[in-house]
């Protein structure tokens, strides 16, 4: 029972250091884990305020949730910043019709258009323009 709580205390304080990392209230943010036999799947998925919509920031694996997240913590500390950044403009089809804008790090547009549909009907939004921004 001490060792589940110790976890969940180091769980607690890896996921409020990697919100602090990104810049992010916690409240925006959504460590999603999946448990399969010997390793666990972790899904950093942000949630936008203004138009409430949800994305998937990055994805990997580790033997359990500590190491997942630790190795999430490395990723936003080292690589994240140094993808290339995107910008979206898009629509839901089905929501308030408005133009929205979301921005996106990612190795190539392949890998945003991933992070832009995670978890979403594709024929429910439309975008209008992918743009890879300067450097600055």
């Amino acid at each position: 029972m001490i060792q589940s709580n110790n976890n969940n205390i180091e769980i607690a304080r890896i996921q409020k250091s990697i919100a602090e990392t990104l810049g992010m209230p916690q409240e925006n943010l959504v460590f999603n884990y999946i448990e399969k036999q010997e390793t666990v799947t972790l899904e950093l998925i942000t949630i936008n305020p203004i138009h409430e919509q949800s994305f998937l920031l990055h994805t990997l694996k580790g033997l359990d949730k500590i190491e997942a997240l630790t190795k999430m913590q490395e990723y936003v500390e080292q690589k994240y910043e140094a993808e290339s950044s995107y910008t979206i403009q898009w629509m839901d089809k089905e929501g308030d019709g408005a133009l929205h804008t979301s921005y996106f790090r990612g190795h190539n547009i392949y890998d945003i258009l991933d992070k832009f549909y995670y978890g979403r009907e594709q024929n429910s939004y439309k975008i209008f323009s992918i743009n890879l921004n300067p450097v600055a």
